[in-house]
């Protein structure tokens, strides 16, 4: 059974941040789900592209899948951050031994939490502040500590995409991938 990602959609989410990942997440034979937080089946993005989804949030099941990733972006960040049943599924995520990635502004989202605490993490310049307990790399343009994968915007998708892809796959996979994209 392939490696399953699930990818949580807000209203204003960064296209880029979300679609770049998911994009070589595929191309690595991962499964991907793309979660309407809304519960509209689309989902707008920051810059007008709109996204069409495959489950509400309602419906996922954090048991049956590997990652929980969180795309960055305004106000996509900040309506994730509002949302209970977001924070509720990254702490299901969390709980049950599962991979978490956020990029751009979506790591404040798990300093927020605790959930940095002891990890080293990168994010967007200005959000240093919400990676409550983090080894902080303002340089790396992602990190993996562990189970967590953060990264620290748009132009970083690539590598974070290929941070993803290591994790559910393995580095050899990700390079692949990397190498056919002309990276």
């Amino acid at each position: 059974m392939g490696k399953k990602l699930a990818v949580l959609l807000a209203e204003g989410f960064e296209e880029s941040e979300a679609i770049v990942p998911v994009d070589i997440a595929i191309r690595a034979g991962i499964g991907v789900t793309k979660v309407s937080v809304s519960g509209s089946e689309e989902v707008k993005g920051a810059h007008g592209i709109t996204v069409k989804t495959d489950i509400k949030l309602s419906e996922l099941d954090t048991d049956g899948i590997d990652m929980l990733m969180l795309p960055g972006g305004m106000p996509g960040t900040v309506n994730l951050e509002n949302s209970e049943a977001v924070k509720d599924a990254i702490l299901s995520a969390n709980r049950n031994g599962k991979y978490l990635a956020a990029i751009c502004a979506a790591p404040r989202i798990l300093g927020d939490m605790g959930l940095l605490d002891g990890k080293k993490a990168t994010a967007y310049p200005g959000n240093e502040d919400h990676l409550k307990g983090a080894d902080y790399d303002a340089a790396a343009k992602a990190v993996t500590d562990g189970r967590i994968i953060t990264a620290r915007g748009m132009g970083c998708a690539v590598e974070f995409g290929s941070e993803i892809v290591t994790a559910l796959v393995d580095a050899g996979t990700a390079r692949k991938v990397l190498d056919s994209i002309q990276y």
